[in-house]
């Protein structure tokens, strides 16, 4: 029986959208130096890497054109390197590594480049807005258009999530990631990235261009207290909960990963990080979005004949605390091993990019724990949620 193995990770750190370090830059450009680290990294000939397979929630502008294929081609891979672009919203990482185990496993590829990334600055930024409504489904289920932010509020009340835990689950997502970055949790993942960003001066308006390396997550707010998250205003209105501390912060990155066939591998003397063992999404109401998790986690668990405790770690985006807390809870997910080294909230959700983030991120953290089993799930916009199961070796 064939198997997908995962034989590498790298990725970009992450830049704040709009006034970081990735504000200028093309998507083939940080994508392709993710992808290019993860194939050196891996040892892999590029002549085995049969296709390039891309999650991007955004996939226009900067991180159209097929960016999977420009990405391929920017990393040096060969012109026989085909490449994919796939788009599941905040799953679309994930998802591409799910495309490329079952490439190798059902279709018989023996090497395969998957990962995500983001633009947020240079797609959701200028975005094309020219009749992205369908008339019907604003009249018959309008509520799939509804900003991520609403459903957030939305899961918030209905399900009675305070704005207190909110917050504290949000302060705990900053110190978690002040504590992985001060002890070099995140270091084995990421690669320096020089580049040029954009510059505007506070008092002038004056935009200037600088040379950057950009070698460490900028989101994080290690300086983050309780009292702080509680003075910030909802966004939506005094009666709502989510603010700019709650919610997972705008962001641009790319993480690539190189899977191949178990035997392959071996035959290659190449040694794996851990092993694809299934995916699975299910939908769910577009208001309440943020719970999909709590639908997907189930069918994938049940699927491969394990339970909740089999599970030793998991990655659950931090899309909004209120849906994060709500699939805590629903689900049983012990907090201890829960987004242990920090979430969106702190790192930040390029939203192509975390479900290929997080998978990396659990192949170094589980094997540092001694956990054989771990999930990445996510939610998903218009009321979808996905998870994948990752044997680490």
């Amino acid at each position: 029986m064939r198997e997908a193995v995962i034989v590498s990770t790298a990725r970009t750190a992450i830049a704040k959208a709009f006034r970081g370090s990735l504000n200028i830059t093309h998507g083939a450009e940080f994508g392709g130096a993710a992808a290019s680290a993860a194939v050196e990294r891996s040892g892999v000939d590029p002549d085995l890497i049969e296709d390039a397979i891309f999650g991007c929630g955004l996939p226009e502008g900067a991180t159209g054109g097929n960016i999977a294929r420009q990405i391929a081609i920017r990393a040096g891979l060969p012109v026989t390197t085909a490449g994919l672009t796939v788009n599941r919203f905040c799953s679309s990482g994930l998802q591409a590594i799910a495309l490329a185990s079952h490439s190798i496993t059902v279709e018989g590829s023996p090497a395969m480049l998957a990962g995500g990334l983001e633009s947020i600055t240079l797609a959701q930024g200028h975005a094309n807005t020219h009749m992205a409504a369908s008339p019907w489904i604003l009249e018959n289920k309008p509520e799939i258009y509804l900003p991520m932010i609403d459903t957030a509020d939305i899961v918030a009340a209905r399900y009675g999530i305070s704005r207190l835990a909110q917050d504290e689950y949000a302060l705990a997502s900053q110190q978690r990631t002040a504590a992985a970055q001060e002890a070099g949790r995140y270091s084995d993942e990421i690669i320096p990235f020089t580049t040029v960003m954009a510059v505007k001066d506070r008092d002038t308006g004056e935009i200037s261009k600088k040379e950057v390396t950009l070698s460490a997550d900028e989101c994080n707010r290690p300086t983050t207290t309780l009292e702080g998250l509680q003075k910030l205003e909802p966004i939506r209105g005094a009666d709502q909960f989510i603010t700019a501390g709650n919610a997972s912060q705008l962001s641009d990155g790319a993480s690539a990963c190189v899977l191949m066939e178990a035997g392959e591998a071996a035959k290659h003397n190449i040694e794996p990080l851990g092993a694809f063992r299934g995916y699975a999404v299910a939908g769910c109401e577009p208001d309440e979005m943020g719970i999909g998790p709590v639908f997907a986690v189930p069918r994938l668990l049940e699927r491969a004949g394990l339970k909740m405790d089999d599970i030793g770690l998991w990655e659950l985006n931090e899309a909004f605390a209120s849906q994060v807390l709500y699939c805590r809870d629903k689900l049983g997910i012990p907090d201890e091993i829960l987004n242990v080294n920090g979430g969106s909230i702190s790192i930040g959700h390029p939203y192509g990019m975390t479900g290929a983030r997080q998978v990396g991120h659990v192949m170094y953290e589980a094997k540092r724990r001694g956990v054989k089993y771990a999930v990445v799930t996510m939610c998903i916009g218009g009321g979808q949620g996905a998870a994948g199961l990752f044997e680490i070796y």
